[in-house]
């Protein structure tokens, strides 16, 4: 499984953490930064092109780490295609792939514990999407708003 990571100042220790903790488990983990701990630095200039790679189908699914996960939460539901969440237990990083079909986690690194994210993580990457006819409706009703906001966006 392909998977990126992304992060912000404020997510950039956990992120690192995250990579070194994950490198012999069979995952394909993908930086897509911050490089480098900057306080300056913006999460929508990490999420975005994570988001996007999530979209296209470059990888398979996304980790973005914010202060509160919030930001990088909002920013991420931006781009088509991704179903991004701000999970912090366990039941939520389960759930939200077998019946939305998330495709990004979000959480705050001033909320979770290093070992705590480890968990959310191995949840959230070990789910599968149900593919039963009533999440698939849900989520043809979302890819069907989505369809309508571009064409409104096109019109301005």
């Amino acid at each position: 499984m392909r998977v990126g990571i992304a992060a912000d100042h404020r997510g950039f220790e956990l992120k690192k953490e995250l990579i070194t903790a994950f490198q012999n488990d069979g995952i394909e983990l993908i930086d897509f930064g911050a490089s480098t701990n900057n306080s300056d630095d913006d999460y929508p200039d990490y999420v975005f092109p994570l988001a996007r790679a999530v979209s296209s189908g470059a990888i398979d699914r996304g980790i973005a780490i914010c202060g509160s996960g919030v930001g990088a939460s909002i920013a991420a539901n931006k781009i088509k295609n991704v179903r991004a969440a701000l999970v912090h237990d366990l039941f939520s990083a389960r759930q939200g792939v077998e019946h939305d079909d998330m495709n990004i986690i979000c959480m705050g690194a001033q909320l979770v514990t290093f070992p705590f994210a480890i968990e959310l993580i191995q949840t959230f990457l070990n789910a599968k999407f149900s593919g039963k006819l009533r999440h698939l409706r849900r989520l043809a009703k979302i890819t069907q708003i989505e369809k309508i906001e571009m064409l409104n966006e096109t019109d301005c």
